[in-house]
């Protein structure tokens, strides 16, 4: 049985073209560098694909899939336990196969957020907007914006996410307009808004940015220091007060 590659929700020539317009290092980076691609074909639920991303946070990529291996096995026909499924499995299991208690949590809550209906079907995450997808996502133990952000890309598509505290995305976009340091994510954020709306083509490009450098070279650039608070100038005291400071000091 032969699997296609859904198609892009954006025409890629067009997308290409508005950015090197409108940014030159991108459009030399666009040039240089591998052409865009992200496999679609995994079209998961987001039950399914929020799970695997539960089982990733925080440790190897190689642990995570052996541990994730294991709790598809305890699904039936290849696939993970479905929300009930899951609902149904013990803590102690559930453990036993490799999970943390915090990602025990967080699958049965996924799980019961998917039988609520917080959590939408592939059909629905489609025709709901990036926004919408976040808000409703996030809600969940244990995912966070940035999975959403993955989520948004590599499953469905969606071609103007900017995952601004993402470190390759940041490290890129140092490497790309010749910074030491990399940007805070409002700034990034704001620089972003001349890519729109392909700002997941330009994150996909800082990632390939961030890779040709190489980690000799990003392990360099430096985190964006925080502004410090100016301190408060001591008041002075006013006359009254200086008089009674010093009848108090007389007594």
């Amino acid at each position: 049985m032969t699997t296609t590659t859904p198609m892009l929700p954006f025409d890629l020539r067009v997308a290409k073209a508005a950015l090197a317009a409108k940014d030159e290092r991108l459009a030399r980076l666009i040039e240089e560098t591998v052409e865009f691609q992200i496999e679609m074909e995994s079209m998961d639920s987001p039950y399914e694909a929020l799970m695997e991303s539960i089982a990733y946070q925080s440790i190897s990529g190689k642990a995570a899939a052996t541990i994730f291996a294991r709790i598809k096995a305890l699904g039936k026909n290849g696939r993970p336990p479905t929300p009930q499924e899951m609902l149904n499995l013990r803590p102690q299991k559930l453990r036993k196969e490799g999970l943390s208690g915090a990602k025990v949590r967080a699958m049965k809550d996924l799980a019961q957020k998917t039988i609520d209906g917080v959590v939408p079907t592939l059909e629905e995450a489609q025709k709901m907007s990036d926004e919408e997808l976040v808000e409703r996502l996030v809600s969940v133990r244990g995912i966070g914006a940035w999975t959403v952000e993955m989520f948004l890309i590599f499953r469905l598509g969606r071609p103007d996410v900017l995952p601004i505290h993402d470190l390759g995305v940041k490290k890129g976009w140092s490497v790309t307009y010749g910074k030491k340091r990399m940007p805070k994510p409002k700034e990034l954020l704001a620089f972003g808004e001349r890519w729109r709306p392909y700002r997941t083509l330009a994150s996909w490009y800082m990632w390939r940015a961030f890779e040709r450098a190489g980690y000799k070279a990003t392990n360099k650039i430096s985190k964006a220091k925080a502004r410090r608070k100016k301190a408060k100038p001591k008041s002075r005291p006013t006359i009254k007060r200086r008089k009674n400071i010093r009848a108090r000091k007389s007594q």
